[in-house]
């Protein structure tokens, strides 16, 4: 089947299905702003809640609420009369306090929670990362079954995955919901991967051996993910409160990925290297110095860093194709040239 008939019929089914009253969390966000795109497309009546206000959320006809996640105030009214709630929002790694990270990523999760029960909202499909499984050790084609670590070396990795577990348990009758784990989300307009590997081009160096390999989400791909499991969600309450990992299904080596994406940019492959065992330790010592200091900011270096660029972390997304249809249709390389033309754009 042609693309072209392929895009018809999905038209088509667009104009068939009925308009769905949607939040999203975190709309103007990298994720968020995707998602809602999407959504826009399929001609539902879209609400954002967010801290801020974006002026082309509003271009795209979307009902902005300002306000924290924290509050449950805020947070009711933006669930009230809703079909389904996209919950992206997060306080964002890699670096901060844990009450601060708890009120976002746990609080904020209890409120939407509560909220939907409240207001008979049918539906949550919500943004979690992989980085909740993380253990600092190699991981080669794990799937869902993978447990918790005993202990995290960052409170985002700790609070994300308590709020996930949140969610998995509201999962019953009055509320379906479900989890997905997007691998490292890139691509055009990429706040937060991309520029810090911009910011330190010229000072990068490969920490291990370079042949770990880690797979990641691109930004369309992930945003597809999320409008599937929505649907799915509707139609298949046998996934209710399943957890899914995500991403482009290639793994590749590490720092070929970085080097990529560098290159993209305009920059040099990175060529110095460090041992992981040094690296880990410069982390440890700057975590030490910023925690006892309270410096500003975020240390150059951090154990979590040293190990998820030094070792492998890619997943199994079996779950994900089988029970949601879930496809990466951009691939890596084709991701790449997207975002290459974007750099050259806007930089």
């Amino acid at each position: 089947m042609g693309r072209k008939q392929t895009k018809t019929m999905t038209n088509e089914t667009h104009n068939q299905r009925k308009s769905e009253k949607v939040l999203v969390t975190g709309g103007g966000g990298f994720l968020g702003r995707a998602i809602i795109k999407r959504l826009i497309d399929r001609r539902d009546q879209v609400h954002s809640l967010a801290r801020n206000y974006y002026a082309d959320l509003e271009a795209m006809g979307v009902d902005q609420i300002q306000g924290d996640l924290a509050d449950a105030g805020v947070v009711a009214k933006a669930c009230n009369s809703r079909d389904i709630v996209f919950h992206v929002a997060a306080k964002p790694p890699p670096w901060g306090d844990y009450a601060d990270y708890f009120k976002t990523n746990v609080t904020g999760t209890q409120n939407v929670i509560e909220s939907c029960l409240k207001y008979n909202v049918s539906r949550i499909v919500y943004t979690s990362t992989p980085s909740v499984v993380f253990n600092g050790k190699e991981i080669a084609g794990a799937n869902e079954s993978m447990p918790y670590p005993p202990k995290y070396c960052t409170h985002y990795s700790k609070t994300k995955a308590i709020a996930e577990q949140h969610v998995v348990k509201a999962a019953g009758n009055a509320l379906r919901t479900v989890v997905l784990r997007p691998h490292q989300i890139w691509g055009p307009g990429d706040p937060h991967f991309a520029p810090r590997l911009i910011a330190r081009a010229k000072k990068l160096k490969q920490i291990g051996n370079g042949k770990n390999l880690v797979d990641t989400t691109y930004i369309d791909n992930a945003a597809d993910a999320h409008i599937l499991a929505a649907d799915k969600l509707k139609e298949n309450p046998q996934i209710s409160g399943k957890i899914y990992f995500l991403s482009q299904g290639e793994p590749i080596p590490a720092w070929e990925m970085i080097n990529s994406i560098l290159n993209a940019a305009g920059y040099e492959p990175v060529t110095g290297k460090i041992p992981f065992r040094i690296a880990w330790f410069i982390g440890a010592i700057l975590e030490f110095f910023y925690n006892t200091f309270r410096f500003s900011g975020e240390p150059q270096m951090t154990r979590f860093l040293a190990e998820a660029v030094a070792h492998s972390h890619w997943f199994d997304i079996s779950a994900a194709k089988q029970d949601l249809g879930y496809k990466p249709e951009v691939s890596t390389a084709e991701g790449l040239k997207k975002l290459k033309a974007w750099f050259k754009a806007n930089i």
